[in-house]
């Protein structure tokens, strides 16, 4: 096996590592860092469970190779909430009942943050449209987009950026 020394910055923190050239960022996040919380849904990105952002973009993480995001910043859900306070999308899940059994929340909650980098205000549909890519098969969507809304004016009002 071809083993490569990557180094990659996760949620702000620097990791070094050696991988093999064929594991995947979702395995590479789980196992070698222990972060948990990047859910493997399908394999075949299709649900968004394991989405993170890579770079400030949201990626399904079973979709790239570790390789690739060597030099790459990666945000998980782990690095979500700072200084013992939650992410406003985590509040907004939180406060707008917009999860239920949990699985696809870490992947929406990223998905999300890369939707309110990149567009602060989004209507309704944009929202939609934005999160499409990932599957709940618990909440029908409305509480999720309603919790995104629900981020999306706390961040304004606070004036910074998810």
């Amino acid at each position: 096996m071809s083993r490569h020394t990557i180094t990659v910055t996760v949620n702000g923190e620097p990791c070094t590592q050696q991988v093999e050239a064929r594991t995947l960022l979702v395995h590479f996040l789980r196992e070698n860092l222990g972060l948990t919380g990047t859910h493997i849904g399908c394999d075949t990105s299709s649900c968004g469970a394991c989405t993170v952002n890579l770079d400030g973009r949201p990626v399904k993480s079973c979709t790239v190779f570790a390789v690739q995001a060597d030099g790459a910043k990666v945000g998980t859900v782990e690095g979500l909430a700072a200084g013992g306070k939650l992410h406003p999308l985590q509040e907004g899940f939180w406060e707008k009942h917009g999860l239920q059994c949990g699985y696809c929340t870490p992947g929406m909650l990223m998905t999300a943050q890369g939707l309110l980098r990149s567009n602060p205000s989004p209507t309704e549909d944009q929202i939609r449209h934005g999160i499409s890519g990932n599957l709940c098969r618990c909440t029908g969507y409305n509480k999720i987009v309603e919790a995104i809304q629900f981020a999306a004016d706390k961040l304004r009002a606070e004036g910074t950026q998810a």
